[in-house]
């Protein structure tokens, strides 16, 4: 119960500062306040429309991680709050704590399965979790925006883009 509550204080104060230095993506209608899946599917149809109506070419892949919060791997998330967003010394310490020491069971009517630690996910149900798994993907969003394509996303949802003139298509390929 200390846990939740813990996370609920640190969560405000983590977005905050998130915020302030520009580290969250922009293109990301999950998990925002004023942002919805409505403004998520206008804002890809909206670009893609524009370029349609200049006599461009638009691609469109559209990536669904299913079950993509249970597959956030512990020790690489660490590794990325510390290279990408600068956590270290206590932060580091507080989400290692707060991410490792879980266990998972399965319990029927009669009888319950051994416990298994849990190295993989972000907490189910949780306030963090989705903060934790939008910071997971950001550098994969980075690797789309340098290879000329917008990165989109909504919860675990990808949306990639393109755009190019008609004797250009070689450009999505």
């Amino acid at each position: 119960m200390l846990s939740k509550l813990l996370e609920r204080l640190f969560a405000p104060q983590l977005t905050e500062y998130l915020t302030e230095n520009g580290i969250l993506p922009e293109l990301q209608s999950a998990y925002r306040a004023h942002y919805s899946t409505e403004t998520d599917m206008l804002k890809v149809t909206g670009d893609i429309l524009l370029a349609l109506d200049s006599g461009n070419l638009a691609m469109l892949s559209l990536l669904d991680l299913s079950a993509s919060f249970d597959t956030v791997d512990h020790d690489k998330l660490l590794l990325r709050l510390q290279t990408s967003y600068g956590f270290n010394g206590i932060v580091i310490k507080w989400f290692t704590s707060y991410l490792s020491g879980r266990v998972q069971y399965v319990r029927a009517p009669t009888t319950t399965s051994s416990r298994s630690p849990v190295v993989r996910g972000v907490p189910q149900g949780s306030v963090l979790g989705p903060i934790l798994f939008r910071l997971y993907v950001t550098d994969q969003l980075k690797l789309i925006k340098r290879h000329q394509l917008v990165p989109h996303t909504y919860a675990a949802d990808i949306y990639n883009y393109g755009f190019c003139r008609p004797s250009s298509v070689e450009l999505l390929s």
